[in-house]
Protein backbone atom coordinates (compact mmCIF):
# COMPACT_ATOMS: atom_id res chain seq x y z
CA UNK A 1 0.00 0.00 0.00
CA UNK A 2 2.97 2.65 0.87
CA UNK A 3 4.74 1.95 -2.49
CA UNK A 4 1.41 2.62 -3.96
CA UNK A 5 1.35 6.06 -2.54
CA UNK A 6 4.27 6.77 -2.99
CA UNK A 7 4.15 5.91 -6.89
CA UNK A 8 1.01 7.78 -7.10
CA UNK A 9 2.75 10.92 -5.67
CA UNK A 10 5.53 10.80 -8.27
CA UNK A 11 3.04 10.08 -10.95
CA UNK A 12 1.23 13.17 -9.67
CA UNK A 13 4.76 15.26 -9.83
CA UNK A 14 5.53 14.13 -13.02
CA UNK A 15 2.02 15.86 -14.40
CA UNK A 16 3.27 18.53 -13.38
CA UNK A 17 7.19 18.33 -14.58
CA UNK A 18 5.32 17.55 -18.37
CA UNK A 19 3.24 20.63 -17.81
CA UNK A 20 6.53 22.73 -17.71
CA UNK A 21 5.62 23.10 -14.34
CA UNK A 22 7.57 22.36 -10.85
CA UNK A 23 5.01 19.95 -8.59
CA UNK A 24 3.72 22.06 -5.65
CA UNK A 25 6.31 20.33 -3.33
CA UNK A 26 9.27 21.36 -4.79
CA UNK A 27 7.83 25.06 -5.26
CA UNK A 28 6.89 24.85 -1.04
CA UNK A 29 10.47 23.46 -0.48
CA UNK A 30 11.64 26.50 -3.05
CA UNK A 31 10.27 29.17 -1.51
CA UNK A 32 10.37 28.25 2.06
CA UNK A 33 13.96 27.75 2.14
CA UNK A 34 14.59 30.97 0.00
CA UNK A 35 12.82 33.35 2.70
CA UNK A 36 14.66 31.27 5.48
CA UNK A 37 18.08 31.84 3.60
CA UNK A 38 16.84 35.97 3.78
CA UNK A 39 16.06 35.66 7.17
CA UNK A 40 19.17 34.38 8.34
CA UNK A 41 21.15 36.29 6.49
CA UNK A 42 19.30 39.10 7.56
CA UNK A 43 19.31 37.99 11.15
CA UNK A 44 23.09 37.08 11.42
CA UNK A 45 23.94 40.50 10.56
CA UNK A 46 21.60 42.23 13.44
CA UNK A 47 23.38 39.24 15.62
CA UNK A 48 26.72 40.34 15.03
CA UNK A 49 25.60 44.38 16.00
CA UNK A 50 23.46 43.20 19.06
CA UNK A 51 24.98 43.90 22.60
CA UNK A 52 26.36 41.29 24.56
CA UNK A 53 23.22 39.67 26.99
CA UNK A 54 20.35 37.81 27.41
CA UNK A 55 18.83 39.54 24.03
CA UNK A 56 21.78 38.44 22.19
CA UNK A 57 21.99 34.41 23.60
CA UNK A 58 18.38 33.91 22.64
CA UNK A 59 18.97 35.41 19.22
CA UNK A 60 21.96 32.71 18.61
CA UNK A 61 19.29 30.25 19.87
CA UNK A 62 16.82 31.24 17.12
CA UNK A 63 19.58 31.74 14.36
CA UNK A 64 20.79 28.00 15.11
CA UNK A 65 17.17 26.70 15.66
CA UNK A 66 16.48 28.07 12.19
CA UNK A 67 19.91 26.62 10.48
CA UNK A 68 19.06 23.48 11.49
CA UNK A 69 15.62 23.87 10.10
CA UNK A 70 16.81 24.82 6.78
CA UNK A 71 19.13 21.57 6.67
CA UNK A 72 16.30 19.14 6.92
CA UNK A 73 14.74 21.21 4.47
CA UNK A 74 17.50 21.25 2.03
CA UNK A 75 17.78 16.97 2.37
CA UNK A 76 14.33 16.80 1.74
CA UNK A 77 14.81 19.09 -1.48
CA UNK A 78 17.20 16.90 -2.12
CA UNK A 79 15.90 14.04 -1.77
CA UNK A 80 12.76 15.02 -3.81
CA UNK A 81 14.43 16.00 -6.60
CA UNK A 82 17.13 12.61 -6.97
CA UNK A 83 13.11 10.68 -6.97
CA UNK A 84 10.85 12.87 -8.18
CA UNK A 85 10.77 13.71 -12.54
CA UNK A 86 12.62 16.97 -12.74
CA UNK A 87 11.05 19.56 -14.79
CA UNK A 88 12.70 20.50 -17.79
CA UNK A 89 12.10 23.66 -19.38
CA UNK A 90 13.75 26.78 -21.31
CA UNK A 91 16.13 26.94 -18.78
CA UNK A 92 17.72 23.47 -19.98
CA UNK A 93 18.64 25.01 -23.91
CA UNK A 94 22.03 23.95 -25.04
CA UNK A 95 24.18 26.70 -24.26
CA UNK A 96 26.47 28.71 -21.42
CA UNK A 97 22.91 29.81 -19.57
CA UNK A 98 22.08 26.48 -19.07
CA UNK A 99 25.76 25.44 -18.04
CA UNK A 100 25.03 28.38 -15.51
CA UNK A 101 22.35 27.68 -13.79
CA UNK A 102 23.36 23.96 -13.02
CA UNK A 103 26.88 25.26 -11.51
CA UNK A 104 24.58 27.76 -9.29
CA UNK A 105 22.13 25.22 -8.10
CA UNK A 106 24.98 23.00 -7.03
CA UNK A 107 26.47 25.76 -5.50
CA UNK A 108 23.19 26.74 -3.69
CA UNK A 109 22.92 23.21 -2.46
CA UNK A 110 26.83 23.60 -1.25
CA UNK A 111 25.64 26.73 0.84
CA UNK A 112 22.61 25.49 1.92
CA UNK A 113 24.09 22.29 3.21
CA UNK A 114 26.92 23.63 4.91
CA UNK A 115 26.14 26.97 6.43
CA UNK A 116 24.00 25.06 8.77
CA UNK A 117 26.86 22.64 9.15
CA UNK A 118 29.44 24.98 9.85
CA UNK A 119 27.17 26.48 12.74
CA UNK A 120 26.76 23.59 14.07
CA UNK A 121 30.17 22.78 14.19
CA UNK A 122 30.83 26.06 15.67
CA UNK A 123 28.50 25.28 18.56
CA UNK A 124 29.76 22.09 19.42
CA UNK A 125 33.36 22.91 19.38
CA UNK A 126 32.72 26.48 21.44
CA UNK A 127 29.53 25.46 23.78
CA UNK A 128 30.63 21.54 25.11
CA UNK A 129 28.69 21.72 28.23
CA UNK A 130 25.08 23.57 26.49
CA UNK A 131 22.47 21.65 25.77
CA UNK A 132 20.92 22.45 22.77
CA UNK A 133 17.24 22.69 21.92
CA UNK A 134 14.77 23.94 18.73
CA UNK A 135 12.59 26.78 19.87
CA UNK A 136 13.37 25.33 23.14
CA UNK A 137 10.97 22.20 22.82
CA UNK A 138 13.05 19.31 20.65
CA UNK A 139 16.70 18.80 21.70
CA UNK A 140 19.35 18.79 19.38
CA UNK A 141 23.04 17.02 19.97
CA UNK A 142 26.26 18.58 19.77
CA UNK A 143 28.66 16.77 17.06
CA UNK A 144 30.51 14.27 18.51
CA UNK A 145 33.88 16.13 19.63
CA UNK A 146 33.97 15.94 23.20
CA UNK A 147 36.93 13.69 23.44
CA UNK A 148 39.01 15.60 21.21
CA UNK A 149 41.55 18.44 23.29
CA UNK A 150 41.23 22.20 23.20
CA UNK A 151 44.32 22.71 20.18
CA UNK A 152 41.76 20.35 18.39
CA UNK A 153 38.74 22.15 19.31
CA UNK A 154 39.78 25.44 18.33
CA UNK A 155 41.07 24.14 15.05
CA UNK A 156 37.70 23.05 14.04
CA UNK A 157 36.01 26.36 15.28
CA UNK A 158 38.53 28.39 13.47
CA UNK A 159 37.77 26.44 10.30
CA UNK A 160 34.20 26.10 10.60
CA UNK A 161 33.87 29.97 11.06
CA UNK A 162 35.94 30.88 8.08
CA UNK A 163 33.92 28.01 5.81
CA UNK A 164 30.78 29.75 7.38
CA UNK A 165 31.57 33.31 6.30
CA UNK A 166 33.02 31.73 2.96
CA UNK A 167 29.32 30.56 2.25
CA UNK A 168 27.94 33.40 3.31
CA UNK A 169 29.41 35.43 1.12
CA UNK A 170 28.64 33.26 -1.68
CA UNK A 171 24.85 33.33 -1.21
CA UNK A 172 24.99 37.06 -1.04
CA UNK A 173 26.77 36.82 -4.51
CA UNK A 174 24.11 34.33 -5.85
CA UNK A 175 20.93 35.06 -4.51
CA UNK A 176 20.96 38.22 -6.60
CA UNK A 177 22.26 36.30 -10.09
CA UNK A 178 19.98 33.84 -9.23
CA UNK A 179 16.93 36.37 -8.80
CA UNK A 180 18.12 38.66 -12.02
CA UNK A 181 18.56 35.48 -13.89
CA UNK A 182 14.92 34.33 -13.33
CA UNK A 183 13.86 38.18 -14.53
CA UNK A 184 15.80 38.03 -17.28
CA UNK A 185 14.04 34.63 -18.38
CA UNK A 186 10.38 36.33 -18.02
CA UNK A 187 11.25 39.98 -18.98
CA UNK A 188 13.58 39.73 -22.31
CA UNK A 189 13.45 35.91 -23.37
CA UNK A 190 9.53 35.40 -22.27
CA UNK A 191 9.78 32.16 -21.68
CA UNK A 192 8.65 29.40 -18.89
CA UNK A 193 11.06 29.20 -16.38
CA UNK A 194 9.87 31.69 -13.84
CA UNK A 195 5.94 30.47 -13.81
CA UNK A 196 7.00 27.44 -13.97
CA UNK A 197 8.53 27.95 -10.47
CA UNK A 198 6.19 30.93 -9.30
CA UNK A 199 2.50 29.74 -10.93
CA UNK A 200 0.69 33.15 -10.19
CA UNK A 201 3.10 35.10 -12.22
CA UNK A 202 1.31 34.95 -15.67
CA UNK A 203 2.74 33.51 -18.63
CA UNK A 204 4.18 36.10 -20.88
CA UNK A 205 3.54 35.75 -24.79
CA UNK A 206 6.80 34.47 -26.75
CA UNK A 207 7.61 37.08 -29.41
CA UNK A 208 10.90 39.05 -30.35
CA UNK A 209 11.48 42.17 -29.09
CA UNK A 210 13.78 44.60 -29.06
CA UNK A 211 15.53 44.09 -25.35
CA UNK A 212 15.89 40.05 -26.53
CA UNK A 213 17.84 41.83 -29.71
CA UNK A 214 20.20 43.53 -27.46
CA UNK A 215 20.91 40.77 -25.50
CA UNK A 216 21.61 38.79 -28.75
CA UNK A 217 24.24 41.73 -29.64
CA UNK A 218 25.32 42.00 -26.14
CA UNK A 219 26.21 37.81 -26.25
CA UNK A 220 27.89 38.02 -29.51
CA UNK A 221 30.14 40.96 -28.43
CA UNK A 222 31.11 38.62 -25.33
CA UNK A 223 31.69 35.85 -27.44
CA UNK A 224 33.84 37.91 -30.06
CA UNK A 225 36.05 39.45 -27.23
CA UNK A 226 36.31 36.00 -25.09
CA UNK A 227 36.84 34.11 -27.96
CA UNK A 228 40.92 34.38 -27.73
CA UNK A 229 40.80 32.61 -24.20
CA UNK A 230 37.93 30.43 -24.65
CA UNK A 231 40.76 28.66 -27.23
CA UNK A 232 43.01 28.53 -24.99
CA UNK A 233 41.26 26.74 -21.89
CA UNK A 234 39.39 24.76 -24.62
CA UNK A 235 42.17 23.44 -27.12
CA UNK A 236 40.50 21.12 -29.71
Amino acid sequence: MIDRLIENIFEWAAGHADEGRYSPVAIVFHWTMAGLAIFQLGWGFWMGRAPAGPGMMAAYELHFAVGVVMLVLVLGRLGWRLFAPDIINDADKPGWESAAAHVTHYVFYTCLLGLPLSGWAIVSATARETQLTLFGLVPWPLMPLGALRNPNLWAIEAAAEWMHWGLVLSLLALIPIHAGAALKHHLIDRDDVLHGMLPIVPQRTPRRTRWQRRWRALEKQVAALTRPLRRRLLPK
